[in-house]
């Protein structure tokens, strides 16, 4: 039986991996191969593959028995190709030892330099180079490498060595010691790795060898790989590859260097060569800030033929890969050497400009255009965000939920009624609280970020945020609100105080951080223009209607005007509850709340019928030719009703009671659950007076809007069903209301009625629902509430943990429970269609942003998704990329 292969080398223009090894040869290890093999100058060497990490990581740190064997072949094969031996006396064979996953993560994961070095081969690279000073840099550079990697000691243990050293040499630079002063110091160096360690430097460079490729893949499982992985949910990957090469020396002398380069400019896509390098230097030198150096155009003063080299390698590469790639190289003697080629990381900004300008130049079609940007960078497009150039110099105060992206700086303040009269004096401010309640919403409107000390990312807070494309940082637990105080790490900050919150990341920053606002380009409007043709001409078995649709919550015209030039396709979901805030309405609503009869309640839902209507026919003309799907009242009415003794008697004088009674009314209304208590359909089959009022405003709003040549589409949904009686029983109603409006406008406009499923037997008996709903629209906030039996205000205090522990793989309100809440979703897809054929389903949740929840919405056979204004532009790509990877 054949021995398993676990070396693959490369080199001497021959290789046995290539560019499709990524999973076993790492993205750094195949692209090695992959340039080989087409002729880039490529230091020879060999790959361990990722199955290695995997054993070596799964054994507590122990090899697979064949390595020893095909590491000595290899390693034998790299010697005769080099003419070198590794720790020879006279002509040194040196390597580096990088790691490299099939998903690139710069800087996470652990890399020696210059293996192979000890206190013989360092005189004979010192005599073969005939560059003491070189050979004596290389040696020490080693002894810090190996030290920090493979043995764990603090490199600050080896910088103050250095420091005190060019203290005592009177030098500034590295680069002003000696080659006798870089011997001293490799002396200092060994005495301070044997003081740490109990033993000597090892002079084995075999030991040396198998010790940095144990420590490369252990660096897999440290702290900061595991938390990029999980940052960029980055999963199913056995571990790292490593990359054994030999060393080409950038630090050889004045006519060598090192550097980085790009094909494009990774920050604004433009086709520019872009980097940067330094001569007499190794490749940390560029990357760790120690010199400052050069740009990439500078290097043709210096070495013109290696300039002009690299710059048709790195056009050779880009048209290779067809992307733009990000390059590692060396020069040494004025002799060019590419030491790693990736598709480069870049901004949101610069991968639509990449994609729109490489099917341009005939180098992708427009399907892998749409599938070269991710949904998170497209968001950065959309938002303020902080200038990158001084995100580095920023001191991190605090770090709470990313609830809605962009970055907003402005002074606190601790209510929504300052928040709206220090705007009004012309003031930036920032709204914080403990948590946010509908009656904020005036103030969260007039703030320019919002901060809340509790509360998840559907609280409401974050919900609204989002809608308004506010930027938002919710649950941040180190930021304690005390009246008009914020105290965080014990320093205070009152009201006035200047913070800076950043939605994207969840960060809050003292004091105003510079921020940058990106434009809307004709670039992008083309990319999403490829978007929407690649979804809406999908087909799939069993739906008779093409496409799959993006939709809006939007409650307000002007919601609706934003979320249509962001290329909504309809609303999705209008909470008319929301439209209830606006002082006028929300004291009018409140007289009917408190209403001791229905007489009293009917004089006073008369009174709000015209404010509802003109709300709708706003909406009805922004989406002139697209559905409205409007949801009736589904809050508990205890919502609309002050708590403090202050506002109860302030609302008692307006409303003609006396505070005790209204007091008792308030009481009356309380709930111990409220969020299972009468709400929803409750109300409209205790009370149809409202839902009566609701439902004559919007068809008589529909009617008006038709007589003006608007094409109108409403869809009356009913929430919170849960049992097909519920349903039966207000559909029966709304439809002798519209009945009525009909004959007293003399026309007729098409409409449907349909409802939420967010009670888990509503999906359950979905069959017998379906007699009574003309559409269903899933509600996956509630149902994930209701399936889970988790608060989804109040998941943020354990969800953190449950996930760090695996219990949950991502929050349930942020990408949807798949295997749980998607079965029943899938349930009702299945059982409503097998009632009403072809019946139309959406989803209205806050997972209708969420691209992984756009693909499983796709593939459970829904419609069209539905989410939050400045969430359409991402919702149709992901939606584009479900598309297209369905279709493989």
């Amino acid at each position: 039986m054949a021995k398993q292969k676990l070396v693959y080398f490369f080199g001497g223009g021959k290789t046995e991996g290539n560019a499709t090894m990524k999973d076993l040869l790492g993205g750094k290890g195949s692209n090695l191969a992959e340039m080989t093999n087409v002729g880039v100058p490529v230091p020879p060497g060999f790959t361990i593959s990722t199955e290695v990490c995997k054993a070596f990581n799964d054994n507590n740190r122990k090899y697979p028995k064949e390595l020893d064997d095909q590491l000595q072949s290899n390693l034998t094969k790299l010697e005769k190709l080099m003419g070198k031996k590794l720790g020879d006396d006279k002509d040194p064979l040196l390597v580096s030892v990088r790691s490299g996953a099939a998903v690139s993560m710069p800087g996470m994961m652990d890399t020696v330099l210059n293996l192979g070095l000890n206190d013989i081969s360092v005189e004979g690279l010192a005599s073969k180079s005939g560059n003491e000073r070189f050979a004596w840099d290389a040696y020490r550079r080693f002894i810090q490498m190996f030290g920090n990697v493979a043995m764990g000691l603090d490199l600050d243990v080896f910088e103050d060595i250095l420091a005190d050293l060019k203290a005592k040499k009177k030098v500034d630079d590295d680069t002003d010691l000696t080659g006798s002063d870089l011997k001293e110091l490799v002396g200092l160096y060994k005495k301070a790795y044997k003081k740490a360690i109990k033993k000597d430097f090892p002079q084995d460079p075999m030991d040396q060898l198998r010790a940095s490729i144990g420590a490369v893949f252990g660096s897999w499982n440290n702290d900061k790989a595991v938390k990029y992985r999980k940052l960029n949910d980055i999963q199913n990957l056995i571990g790292t590859a490593v990359n054994v090469q030999s060393m080409v020396y950038g630090n050889f002398g004045d006519t060598s260097g090192t550097g980085v380069c790009f094909s494009r400019d990774p920050s604004t896509g433009k086709k520019v060569f872009y980097g940067e390098f330094l001569m007499n230097a190794q490749g940390e030198d560029v990357v760790a800030g120690i010199r400052t150096p050069l740009k990439i155009d500078g290097l043709k003063k210096i070495n013109k033929p290696a300039f002009d080299e690299l710059v048709a390698i790195k056009n050779m590469l880009e048209k290779h890969y067809s992307d733009m790639q990000d390059m590692e190289f060396t020069i040494e003697s004025e002799k060019l050497f590419i030491l790693q080629t990736r598709n480069g990381k870049r901004t949101g900004a610069a991968a639509v400009k990449c994609a729109v300008d490489m099917v341009a130049e005939k180098m992708i079609s427009k399907s892998e255009a749409v599938m070269r940007v991710s949904p998170d960078q497209l968001d950065q497009l959309f938002h303020p965000m902080i200038d990158p150039k001084f995100r580095k110099e920023l001191t991190v105060l605090a770090k709470g939920l990313n609830a809605s992206p962009g970055a907003a700086s402005g002074q606190i303040v601790f209510s929504a009624d300052d928040a709206e009269a220090w705007v009004k004096d012309g003031k930036k401010v920032l709204l914080v609280r403990k948590e946010t309640s509908p009656e904020d919403i005036g103030g969260m409107d007039a703030a320019e970020g919002i901060l809340t000390s509790t509360g998840g990312m559907t609280s409401h807070a974050a919900v609204v945020a989002r809608g308004m494309g506010t930027p938002c940082v919710a649950g941040c637990k180190d930021v304690v609100v005390s009246g008009k105080v914020m105290s965080v790490a014990g320093k205070k900050y009152k009201e006035g105080s200047v913070i800076t919150i950043d939605g994207t990341t969840g960060e809050v920053f003292a004091g105003e951080v510079k921020l940058i606002n990106p434009k809307i380009t004709k670039d992008l409007e083309l990319f999403l223009g490829w978007a929407d043709e690649i979804r809406l001409k999908a087909k799939r078995d069993g739906i008779k209607e093409k496409g799959f649709k993006v939709r809006t919550n939007a409650d307000q015209p002007e919601d609706a005007k934003v979320a249509r030039k962001l290329g909504a396709e309809g609303i999705g979901l209008c909470r008319t509850e929301h439209m209830f805030f606006e002082a006028e309405k929300l004291e009018l609503f409140r007289e009917m709340i408190v209403a001791t009869d229905l007489e009293a309640r009917k004089v006073a839902l008369k009174k709000l019928l015209p404010m509802q209507k003109k709300d709708f026919v706003g909406i009805f003309k922004a989406m002139n030719g697209l559905p409205v799907t409007v949801r009736l009242l589904d809050p508990p009415l205890h919502e609309f009703l002050p708590n403090s003794a202050k506002d109860i008697k302030e609302l008692a004088g307006k409303l003609g009671l006396k505070p005790a009674e209204l007091q008792k009314k308030v009481e009356s209304l309380h709930e111990m659950n409220p969020m299972l208590g009468h709400r929803g359909c409750r109300l409209g089959i205790t009370y149809p007076e409202i839902y009566d009022m609701q439902v004559e405003a919007i068809m008589s709003a529909a009617c008006e809007v038709a007589k003006k040549k608007v094409v109108v589409e409403p869809e009356i949904m009913i929430p919170l069903v849960g049992t097909a009686k519920e349903l039966e029983i207000l559909v029966e109603n709304a439809k002798v209301v519209i009945a009525e409006v009909f004959k007293a406008k003399k026309m007729k406009v098409k409409h449907k009625i349909g409802t939420m499923i967010e009670i888990p037997r509503a999906a359950l008996t979905a069959e017998k629902v379906a007699q009574h709903a003309e559409f269903f629209s899933f509600g996956t906030n509630d149902l994930t509430q209701m399936t889970y039996g988790y608060s989804r205000d109040d998941i943020g205090s354990f969800v953190g943990e449950y996930m760090d522990q695996g219990v949950l793989p991502k929050d349930p309100f942020q990408t949807l429970d798949a295997e749980g809440v998607g079965q029943l979703v899938e349930m009702a897809v299945s059982k409503g269609r097998s009632t009403r054929d072809n019946m139309k389903m959406g989803i209205c949740g806050e997972h209708g942003g969420d691209p992984e929840s756009i693909d499983f919405c796709y593939h459970a056979g829904l419609n069209y998704v539905s989410c939050s204004p400045y969430r359409v532009p991402i919702a149709r790509l992901a939606a584009a990329q479900t598309v297209l990877k369905a279709a493989k």
